[in-house]
Parts: C-alpha cells; structure tokens; sequence
C-alpha cells in the first residue's frame, strides 16, 4: 500500500464537487498528486474502438486543454482515453486516471505504463477500490459516476450505441456538469452516440477553445499551441503571421500546397485555436 493515500468521505481531503453527487464513493484509493482532486478538469471519454478522427481529436483536446492549464481525466481505457492523455502529457500537463479496479490489478495492462508516466508527470490515479482488487462486471460502469463527477465539463470524442462513455454523459447530466460530444459522420458506427447527444441537448464541441472560455480559463496563447504544430501546418502558420493575416489563395501560393490540403490544415488549426477565420482572411487567433 506503499504511497496510496485512503480519503474518506468525511476528510477534508475528499473533494467536495464529488461529495455532492448522487451515491459518492465512501473513499477514495489515491496515488499521486492529491490536490488535483480539488483542481479544475475536463474528462474526455470515448470509444475504445476509435477511428483515426477520433484519434486525432482526442490527442488536439488533451494538448489544448493542458497548454491552457485544464488537468485531464478519463478512466484510462484503450482509445479515446487513452489517447487523450497522451496528448496532455505531450504538451506537459496533468491527467487524472480513475479506475475500476486497484491500482495492482489495472487494466488494460496495455496502458499502465501511461498511468506510471502521468504519474511520473506529477498527475493522479484515484479507484474506490482497494489496490488489489480486481475489476467485475459492474465496477467499470460505476467508476464512471466518478469520471464525471471529479470533472468541470464531460467531452465525448467518439460512441456507438453501446459505449460505456455514454454512461459517463448520464452522470455528466444527473450531476449537473456540461455534456460537449464531438460531432461525427452520420454514417460512422462510432459516431452516432455523439451524434445523438447533440440531438438530445449536448453542446457540439467544434472549436477547442470554446470549451476552454466556457469553464472561465483563459486558452493558451498561439504561440503556444503551435509548439505542437507538424511541418506542413507550422509552414501556414508563419505565412499568417508575416502577412498579419492571409487569404486562402495567399496561403497556397506562397506554401505550395493544394487547395484541399490547406483547407484541410486550416480546419484543424481553427479547432485547436491557433488561427480563427474572417471577412475571408486567416488570422491568429489572440
């Protein structure tokens, strides 16, 4: 039990925003840093069958919410959560990983060495389960209910109709958080839960940093963010910046690239809140 702390629910140590949902852990198995428990977060679930789309969104939404400071918590499932959480410790934030087992008995064992390097990165594991306790059929769905609720807003990258991240929107709704879902293809399976949950009320994440202003932070400057830019969007980027703002043509003669390719690029600089779009010139976002 070396470095686990114990919280029960009557410490001062529990979180409060935890306290207040309906049936609270009764106490809480905690390796790492404590104090994230009481720290601002987004939680980011999704499909453990993820498609490339979903991929890159997640990876976007974990570099984006940790260069603006946001801790990112999921249950450190294949896919989507897992990706998420590679992309904040990519931009050197912090991730908390809430499981449904002990911390001895993790699984996926695929991802324990993403749970030991969040950890190493100064972040948290927390389970209302002791640490040599093995997962059962109900105690994945209900980890869940804490995914939520140790969170400020829930996103969800991809779902199909069966995915347990919809159970984590369900806590999300019952305990009062904002539910995001990322909108999807309408003829993808792993995107119709999301796409149902927008029908249903959910607010449609299309641009990261609306999120962000939504929980009153302030998003990473453009700089910033564009510390995780590739070659190709890195070379937008500086045509931007020298001509204080570019047309769509402007950007194409002077990168060389295709037109559906820079399209393409500038869509995914907008949704990472680096460049923003108007009167029908690309500019940096401030």
């Amino acid at each position: 039990m070396s470095g686990t702390y114990i919280i029960d629910i009557h410490s001062s140590d529990y979180p409060e925003r935890l306290r207040n949902i309906p049936d609270p852990p009764k106490q809480l198995y905690c390796r790492g840093d404590i104090s994230l428990l009481n720290a601002g977060s987004v939680a980011v679930v999704g499909a453990r069958k993820n498609t490339v789309y979903g991929k890159n969104v997640a990876l976007m939404i974990g570099r984006r919410l940790a260069e603006s400071g946001i801790t990112v918590t999921s249950g450190l499932a294949l896919g989507i959560d897992a990706y998420s959480h590679e992309g904040a410790l990519e931009a050197g934030g912090k991730v908390i990983g809430v499981l449904g087992n002990g911390f001895d008995q993790m699984t996926p064992q695929r991802n324990q060495g993403l749970m030991k390097r969040g950890l190493e990165y100064g972040g948290l594991v927390v389970s209302e389960y002791p640490p040599d306790s093995t997962g059962h059929k109900g105690s994945f769905p209900a980890r869940n209910r804490i995914i939520s609720g140790l969170a400020d807003a829930v996103v969800v990258v991809e779902a199909d109709l069966n995915s347990g991240s919809l159970i984590t929107a369900k806590h999300a709704a019952d305990q009062g958080r904002p539910v995001y879902a990322v909108p999807g293809n309408i003829n993808s399976r792993t995107s119709i839960g999301c796409n149902l949950l927008i029908r249903d009320g959910a607010a449609p994440l299309i641009i990261i940093d609306d999120l962000i202003r939504d929980l009153g932070a302030k998003p990473a400057a453009a700089e910033t963010a564009c510390k995780s830019l590739d070659e190709d969007e890195a070379r937008i980027f500086e045509v931007v910046r020298q001509m204080s703002g570019a047309t769509m043509e402007e950007i194409i003669r002077w990168t060389g690239f295709n037109p559906n390719m820079v399209s393409s690029l500038v869509t995914v600089m907008e949704i990472k809140g680096i460049v923003e779009s108007y009167a029908g010139r690309i500019y940096i976002s401030r």
